[in-house]
Order: C-alpha cells, then structure tokens, then sequence
C-alpha cells in the first residue's frame, strides 16, 4: 500500500503504518513525488487535497496529520450505518480515518487542559468517546474493517490481512492475602477494628486463618490454576511490590518469604508484570526500586507493567516507565468505567505528543475490570457477567485482543466478593465451549 501526501509527518506516517498492519499485516510506503505514486501497482491513497488518478483511492485530509501543535480541535460527531465518526470529508470515504484514529489512539484530549479525577487521572467523563457514547465500541478496528470493505470494491485483486481474535487473561494482585503474612501492626490492627465493628465472624475467620485451620480468603492462585489449565491460558500477574505501606498500596511486603516464594512460583508458570505502586507515582524513582525488587525475586527480567489505581498520566508514566525499562503497558482503560478509551482492541505502539514521534513503547489496551464494575457502577455478579460479555463480543466482532483485568481478592473466598468468582468461572466456561 502506498500513501501519497504533500509532505509526510510522523503522525501521518505513525497512523498510516498501524492501519496499513491492521490492513495487510506490513507497514506502508509514504511518498511525496507523484510519478513514483502515479506508477505505483498497488493499493493507491492519494491522501492530499486534489484527486489525480480514476484508479487511486482519494481521502481529502483534515488538518491534525499536518500541524505541529496540541491545540482543542473542533469535532462534530456524525453517525451511519450505526457507526459514529468525525472529521468528516470529500473523497472516497466520507472522514478521514487517518486523522480521527490518530486523535483517538494518541490519546490527544489527554495533553488538553482538563481537571483531574479525586486520584488525579484524566476523568472518564472529559472523553469524546463518554460524551459520544461509543466507549463501550472498539471504534477504530470497526472503522478500519469498514475500510477494508470500501478498499476491497477498488483494488478487488488484492488480498487483505485476516485476523484471529484472541483472549488475554490478566491479574492485578494489589494484596496477596487477606490475614495472613502482614506485619504484627497490621494483623493487630485488623483484629481491633473487627471487635470494634462487632464484627466477630470476620475476627474468627482471620483466627482460624491465622492458625492455618483454613485458607486466606484472598488465596485464589490454585482454583485459578485449575481454571487456566484445561485452556493452556498465558495470562499475565502484575504483583504490587512497594517496600512500605501507604493509603492506597496495602500489599503484602515483598520482604515476606511467603510472599516471595508465591511470586517465585507464579513466575514458573506464566508471565509477570510490575504493578507500580500508588506511591511510585509522587517519586518516580520507585518505579525503578519496584521493578528491581521483583526481578531480584523472581530471578527473571520484568518488561511489562499496569498503574495501580490505573493512576497514569500522559506523557510523563509512559516516559517515566520506559526509563525503567518497560516495554509494553497495559494500563490503557479507566480506572472508573469500564469500555475501549483509545477506541481500540488491539496492541498499538504510544506516540509521544509532546516530541512528535512513536516509541518503543506497546501498548496492550483493556476494555474490562471486574473492581470497575463492583465499585465504581455498583453492579452485582450477573449484572457484570451481562457487560462481560459485551465487550468479549465487541472485540470478538472485530477480531481483536480481548484483555480483561481481575484480582486475586475477587476470585477468592471473601464474603464482600460472594459470586464473582462463579461470574468469572461461568464466563470462562462459556467463551471456551
């Protein structure tokens, strides 16, 4: 595939190439002289003001692919055939593909002045995709079949690129047990506030937890294992390791050899990921002391991570994370509604607004988060099954990477958590029969 232009950006070269995969699976070929276009034998995108050729497929361009600045864009959402869009245009397609994907993938509204959330992220409600109700749809992997289907009718002799949908388990452990291996501070704590609440079932479940007469509630990494088994599932454990405890990170200190031993053997067995602590993201420098404490544990090197709290702000975590040493992310969703807040159900690689180019950093986007649903939409288990299945069948649809993100805590045997680990068995069982 060859694209024309009057001059090539990095943005317009950035989206081009990731439409171009997604289309045939290699990267595009970007000229500015018209004869190289004109003698071109392939697929043809004249991507300019004027239309030259009966035989090219004309796209007029918005403005974003040309210009250098971050600035508030004017958007008008219109919709066909069910599908919204915006940036509309002239051509042989009726918006610009290229322009819109790009503000949606790089995150574009982000580096716009907003007002930040109670935990300090960019609120779901900003979003041009919450605003235009069409967060719940991967947009730009739907756009880009509808794409497809148009360049298809025009260059009817070439073949495109087919896709397999794919399932990607994932697992934040913010707190590995519930009782058992904390401080005596903590322990001691706990059992106080459970006599001060009258809470005596709980205060004699943690006793007898304590006493090793039955298993921490939080302890669910065998029942997942049998869950995984019979489907040879990779899915990857992001582990919190912050040093010291603060108001949002209530792991279970990586000090603790029970601890370490349960890190050691889930690296045996799958993928790990860093879960950069609430506090990493005041001192930055944590990042850096987090991901070595695991590696130092696990004997392995750690490259991939998601933001506690899913606390990220662009363009400084993604800077911040790839000093580090990571290279593929997955904290692109909400952290207060579930659904698609780049529009896409597919890895992509993050451009950095602010330098005007892609990095080697992928990003591995979620679309669902179970503590999303109990906290933050006040859903009960079959309610959450109910939207569970939405999205598996959104990306379905599109062939798409399904990422899905739970904790140990709900999959366990905790009385607040009751059904959902039933919910996400019977989701299991469903997708795999």
């Amino acid at each position: 595939m060859i694209i024309y232009a009057s001059f090539i950006t990095p943005r317009l070269r950035y989206v081009g190439n990731f439409i171009c995969n997604l289309l045939t699976g290699a990267d595009a070929q970007f000229v500015t002289d018209v004869n190289e276009f004109v003698s071109y034998t392939g697929i043809k995108i004249n991507y300019t003001n004027t239309k030259i050729l009966p035989d090219e497929f004309w796209l007029r361009p918005h403005t974003l692919l040309f210009e250098k600045n971050i600035s508030q864009q004017e958007i008008t959402v219109t919709e066909r055939d069910g599908v919204k869009s915006f940036f509309q245009t002239e051509g042989d397609f009726y918006f610009d593909i290229f322009a819109a994907t790009f503000y949606l993938l790089s995150r574009y509204e982000e580096y716009l002045p907003h007002e930040k959330d109670m935990y300090g992220r960019y609120p779901h409600v900003n979003s041009l995709a919450f605003r235009e109700s069409f967060l719940e749809q991967p947009l730009v992997n739907i756009w880009v079949e509808k794409f497809k289907t148009v360049l298809q009718e025009k260059f009817s002799e070439f073949t495109f690129e087919q896709h397999k949908f794919s399932f990607l388990p994932t697992y934040d452990i913010d707190e590995a047990f519930s009782f058992k291996y904390k401080t005596w501070q903590r322990s001691a704590g706990g059992a106080f506030r459970d006599l001060l609440k009258g809470n005596l079932k709980r205060f004699a479940q943690r006793r007898s937890v304590l006493n090793n007469n039955e298993t921490d509630p939080f302890d669910s990494y065998s029942w997942l294992n049998d869950l995984h088994r019979p489907y040879s599932f990779q899915p990857i454990y992001f582990f919190l390791t912050a040093v010291k405890n603060g108001k949002y990170d209530k792991n279970n200190l990586p000090s603790e050899i029970a601890v370490q031993t349960l890190m050691k053997r889930i690296a045996e067995q799958y993928p790990l990921g860093i879960h950069p602590s609430w506090q990493s993201g005041d001192n930055h420098s944590l990042m850096s002391t987090e991901k070595k404490t695991l590696e130092d544990i696990v004997k392995l090197k750690v490259t991939q991570s998601r933001q506690h709290y899913i606390r990220f702000e662009l363009p400084n975590t993604y800077r911040y994370l790839m000093e580090a040493g990571i290279q593929q992310d997955y904290s692109m969703g909400y952290g207060s509604i579930n659904g698609f807040r780049a529009s896409v159900a597919v890895p992509f690689y993050w451009y950095d607004l602010n330098v005007e180019q892609v990095t080697d950093l992928k990003i591995f986007p979620f679309c669902y988060m179970e503590a999303n649903s109990f906290y933050e939409q006040k859903q009960t288990a079959e309610q959450s099954f109910e939207e569970l299945m939405h999205y598996y069948n959104e990306v379905k649809n599109v062939n798409g990477m399904f990422i899905t993100i739970w904790h140990n805590t709900f999959l366990g045997t905790d009385e607040k958590f009751k059904g959902w680990r039933d919910v996400y068995a019977s989701f299991i069982n469903k997708i795999m029969h």
